[in-house]
């Protein structure tokens, strides 16, 4: 499938009127292609961006024309889903943008010595799990990197989310290397449980130290959610383990829910990895 990346947001430069200009940046995943454009802050609207698209599609074959355009900006999504939708062209709401964030990442964005980072998104800060999801119990575990696709690709899971791209074999990372993750026995809560987290469209999960330690679940564009606090000395040293073999895993890790721990079922399995 083509697809494009898009980020359509205010930078800190003005034009000679001295309005705020917006930039629009549109590339495919190799970065191949790229189209880029400003907009006074006074003509931003869908239109202006729907005149973009047309151009940036006249430059490409029909064989390169996106199938959908990834965002992951939530300033972003609305003007250009609405651009999109005149086009015909799907928009997906994703934190995987890299060649766009790497690009985006390689420019100096500055006006009158103010610095601007482009990919700094406004957080809300992080929101307990609904308590009538809570599973039994938790714990930070680890798979073998050769065994994922093995134990669960041919499984009934209700609810499987393994795409190629975070598969071991395409990372480039060793079969013998122990890729880790949480696990939550959810009891009778179980498949409610991995239905939420499903629609939640979960990124990571993170350990963040603190008074209580927290596990987070990043998700969405900018979602949080409290999986778990802790404040077992015990607890925190296994957190701090799942963060080291995080960092050798190329941020690959994984969350699995299930019933119990008999191994006999499951309710959810995702692979997951850290974003920017």
């Amino acid at each position: 499938m083509m697809y494009w990346q898009a980020d359509f947001y205010r930078r800190p430069i003005k034009d000679e009127a001295q309005q705020s200009l917006w930039e629009l940046l549109i590339c495919d995943p190799t970065s191949d292609f790229i189209h880029e454009a400003f907009c006074p802050q006074s003509h931003v609207n869908a239109n202006w961006l729907v005149e973009q698209f047309q151009q940036a599609l006249a430059k490409v074959s029909s064989r390169s024309k996106p199938e959908k355009i990834q965002v992951f900006r939530p300033q972003s999504l609305s003007l250009i889903e609405t651009a999109a939708q005149k086009l015909g062209i799907a928009v997906e709401a994703t934190r995987r943008t890299e060649s766009l964030k790497a690009i985006l990442k390689s420019r100096k964005y500055s006006q009158n010595g103010e610095f601007f980072d482009p990919l700094a998104l406004e957080k809300p800060p992080p929101v307990p799990l609904p308590e009538k999801l809570w599973g039994e119990q938790w714990r930070f575990a680890t798979l073998m990197a050769s065994d994922i696709a093995d134990n669960f690709a041919g499984q009934p899971v209700p609810i499987l989310e393994m795409p190629e791209f975070l598969l071991p074999i395409d990372l480039g990372i060793a079969s013998n290397l122990p890729v880790p993750g949480v696990v939550i026995d959810g009891g009778r809560q179980s498949l409610r449980l991995a239905r939420w987290i499903q629609e939640t469209r979960p990124v990571a999960l993170n350990y963040i130290p603190g008074a209580p330690d927290g596990l987070i679940l990043e998700a969405g564009l900018v979602d949080r959610w409290v999986v778990a606090t802790f404040s077992d000395r015990e607890v925190t040293v296994a957190a701090e383990i799942f963060s080291q073999r995080k960092q050798e895993s190329k941020g690959l890790h994984f969350l699995l829910v299930q019933p119990d721990d008999s191994g006999m079922t499951y309710s959810g399995f995702w692979l997951l990895q850290d974003t920017e």
